[in-house]
């Protein structure tokens, strides 16, 4: 989204949480995989690791290598203050994979599929260093300023939901483990892009907050994972394209069918290429100026603290 000359999207919108986008690759070279960027292809790596000899290129995340990214934490976290919290975000290690395996972004995702099968114990060693490395990146961007961690298995949904089981559940359930020792108090958010299948397994990673895209109804989503864990999502970001007064209703609907608590206001997936800028502006006016009101069971506009 194109913002407004001289003006950062803090400084137009002031949510309560803004993120330190930072693309889910970008550790790769810390830990032994390089990549490059092209105009058409996407992100492209030149050595996929495919077999034993290709996990040889793998060692330990080297943290100095990303020093920027904590230099961003600390230089955000100072701007924003008391005022928002401040998110990191990392991909999940099945996500991260898949780009590994596949040589760069794919849609059919065949050859890390088909190593389940044929070369497990490669996908398993690969898949287990992976964990370590984002484990370690995650408590790297705690101590650097981040308040929250955001995990994004962005390809998890393009398992079978007992496969995702066996090849990213206990993946991302180690990262939890790992991060919680390290910092007990830092609430981790969960999304899967396509998670309509997976919500009950997700709730079994241990996470804090379960991010829902636009695909699944928050009522529903709310009703399969109960009132002990926080949701977060899910306006279709589509709707950020439609009169305004539809928009407000639809905010209003997703706030409804969340419930009284444990709900952050967002949308279902990212700002889409083009999205108005008014649009967005006013999908925060509309998120803080509501509170539920458990007496009537309603929503009155009044000061809220919904939005990231």
């Amino acid at each position: 989204m194109d913002d407004a000359p001289g003006r950062k999207p803090w400084e137009a919108f002031h949510p309560d949480g803004v993120i330190i986008f930072s693309d889910i690759l970008t550790p790769l070279p810390a830990f032994g995989v390089p990549f490059d960027i092209e105009e058409v292809r996407g992100p492209v790596i030149q050595s996929p690791i495919r077999s034993e000899e290709g996990l040889k290129a793998l060692h330990h995340i080297d943290l100095e290598k990303l020093q920027f990214v904590g230099d961003s934490l600390k230089i955000l976290r100072k701007e924003v203050g008391e005022h928002a919290a401040v998110l990191g975000f990392v991909g999940a290690p099945w996500t991260i994979a898949t780009y590994i395996v596949e040589g760069g972004t794919t849609r059919t995702y065949t050859t890390i599929k088909s190593m389940c099968h044929t070369a497990p114990h490669v996908l398993r060693t690969l898949l287990s260093h992976l964990t370590q490395a984002i484990a370690d990146y995650i408590i790297y961007q705690v101590e650097s300023g981040a308040h929250c961690i955001q995990i994004f298995d962005s390809w998890g949904g393009q398992l079978p939901p007992h496969m995702w089981e066996q090849w990213s559940e206990p993946y991302i359930r180690e990262i939890v483990s790992l991060v919680r020792t390290k910092c007990p108090e830092t609430p981790i958010v969960l999304y899967i892009n396509g998670n309509g299948g997976f919500l009950e397994r997700m709730k079994g990673t241990g996470v804090d907050v379960i991010g829902l895209d636009w695909t699944v109804d928050m009522a529903d989503g709310r009703k399969r994972l109960g009132n002990d864990i926080s949701v977060q999502g899910n306006v279709d970001p589509a709707c950020l394209f439609s009169p305004l007064p539809a928009l407000t209703d639809e905010i209003q609907r997703v706030v409804k069918c969340a419930g009284s608590r444990g709900h952050i206001l967002n949308l279902g997936h990212g700002v889409l290429v083009g999205t108005p800028e008014e649009a967005v502006a006013h999908f925060f006016e509309v998120g803080k100026s509501m509170k539920y009101d458990n007496s009537s069971q309603n929503h009155v506009f009044e000061e809220s603290k919904l939005v990231v």
